[in-house]
Order: structure tokens, then C-alpha cells, then sequence
């Protein structure tokens, strides 16, 4: 069984990954398993340009196939935001539920609240092929938080078609439904193609 990389240091991400890549028979390790510790810049504009830069540094440096995602939640009546900008949305020094407050403040007195989770996940191997994937997850923003699972904006966005926060779903609910989820099956097909 071929070994891949994680380009992530993201342990939900790492979790919810490796969870999902294991039913497909894909054996994934962190890049801490290799020993990787480099910095990757996250200058890309597209979810797409940042999933590459991460798989790339990572490929190169462990010499092994890397997966890399890129991904987040875009807002409708935010014309987009905070998109690629999800993990520093309100400035770096925020945690999840800062960062969440902070969205909501921005969103208060809209009626429009549609949003979608959106992930690109990449595949480099070494000799330099690229296999590409995208999952989106459709719901609305809540007015405030609910539920414990999950990170980052989990607890205020709603499933449609649920009536749960992604917070409020079960790992094995949130794998079949995410945005992630879609994209790590629609990658697999692709891998076994």
C-alpha cells in the first residue's frame, strides 16, 4: 500500500483525513510521522493555488506522494469572505471561537445568511503528477453557536437539509456530509483511476 503525506499540521484536519482515506485503503501519515517541520506561505488568492503550494513543499521535502487540502467558508452576504482568508478572518491572533464571534458580528441584522464550506484537495507525487478534487457543503449561518464537535466555524454553520450545526454532527455525519469529505472521495476515484 503506497504511503501519503498529509501536507497539514492541522489536527482536525489530520483526524477528519486520515478517517476518511483509511475506509479507501490509503495509508496517510502526518508530516510529523516524516519528520517534517517547514513553514509553508499560504500566498495563493484561490483555495486551488494553496493546496498546491503546500503539497508541493511538502512532496519535495519528504520525497514522498503529499496530500494537501485548502479550504473554507465562504459567505454569501459577505461577497465571498472570508474564503481563503478563513484561518486568519479577524486577524492571526484569534482562536476558532474569536474568529466565529467575529463572522457573526460582521453578519448581524442580515437576513441573507447562506454560506458554503469549500475544500480543493491535491495530490503531488514525486515525478510530478497532480490529481486535483473539490467538495462544497451548502448550509447558512446561525446566530449563534451550536454544538462541540468539529473547529473552526463548525458551530455556526448549519447543514442544509440537517437542522444541525456542523458542530452537532457526529464525525461520522460530519465525513459523509463535509465539504472535505466530498472532496477526499472524489480524490480517491481519482487515485484509483
Amino acid at each position: 500500500m503506497a504511503k501519503y503525506v498529509l501536507a497539514t499540521d492541522n489536527q482536525g484536519k489530520i483526524t477528519e483525513m486520515r478517517d476518511i482515506l483509511a475506509g479507501f485503503g490509503v495509508d496517510v501519515v502526518s508530516r510529523k510521522d516524516v519528520g517534517i517541520d517547514i513553514e509553508i506561505a499560504e500566498t495563493g488568492t484561490t483555495f486551488m493555488e494553496n493546496a498546491m503550494l503546500k503539497a508541493e513543499a511538502v512532496c519535495k521535502a519528504s520525497g514522498l506522494p503529499a496530500v494537501a487540502d485548502d479550504s473554507g467558508l465562504t459567505v454569501d452576504a459577505l461577497g465571498g469572505e472570508p474564503g481563503v482568508y478563513s484561518s486568519s478572518y479577524g486577524g492571526q491572533d484569534l482562536n476558532d471561537s474569536e474568529r466565529c464571534d467575529f463572522l457573526l458580528k460582521k453578519m448581524e441584522n442580515m437576513e441573507q445568511r447562506g454560506a458554503k464550506f469549500v475544500c480543493t484537495i491535491v495530490c503531488i507525487y514525486p515525478d510530478g503528477r497532480v490529481i486535483s478534487a473539490e467538495g462544497e457543503c451548502h448550509g447558512e449561518l446561525l446566530a449563534s453557536p451550536r454544538g462541540t464537535g468539529g473547529f473552526g466555524y463548525d458551530p455556526v454553520f448549519l447543514v442544509h437539509g440537517t437542522g444541525k450545526s456542523m458542530a452537532e454532527l457526529s464525525p461520522e455525519e460530519k465525513n459523509a456530509l463535509s465539504h472535505r469529505g466530498q472532496a477526499l472521495r472524489a480524490l480517491v476515484r481519482e487515485l484509483r483511476n
